[in-house]
């Protein structure tokens, strides 16, 4: 059943040059394939992200995919050093502090790529 199988996220770039940039140099993803199409990276054990060349690309403020983590406050500080911006929200929810948001069964935040997908890194509650 498909609840068996790994699954991988496809997000959307209208720039391929630039999330090329931002996902291998800025965040240090390994290509896995790369062609005219799609650049696939690595991130943990038999997972994979495609980015897809898009015409229209997305301007959903959702959250696309989201990396699940250890320890967010030191990814957010890694990320900070590679002059990634965190996002900050004050809405009632999510309502972020120092980028960080409570969700009640993690800690979350979320970054933006160069095509606008709302990327997010999540610490499950222990």
């Amino acid at each position: 059943m498909l609840g068996d199988h790994l699954v991988f996220p496809i997000v959307l770039s209208t720039d391929m040059a630039a999330s090329r940039a931002f996902y291998h140099d800025t965040l240090g993803l390994d290509i896995v394939r790369e062609d005219d199409e799609r650049i696939m990276f690595k991130c943990g054990a038999g997972s994979v992200l495609t980015v897809s060349r898009s015409t229209t690309g997305t301007r959903d403020t959702q959250t696309q995919l989201a990396w699940r983590v250890p320890d967010l406050r030191a990814e957010l500080a890694d990320l900070r050093a590679r002059g990634v911006p965190i996002q900050e929200y004050d809405a009632p929810d999510p309502r972020t502090v120092d980028g960080i948001a409570d969700m009640g069964f993690a800690w979350a935040a979320w970054i933006v790529d160069p095509s606008h997908n709302v990327l997010g890194i999540i610490e499950p509650k222990r």
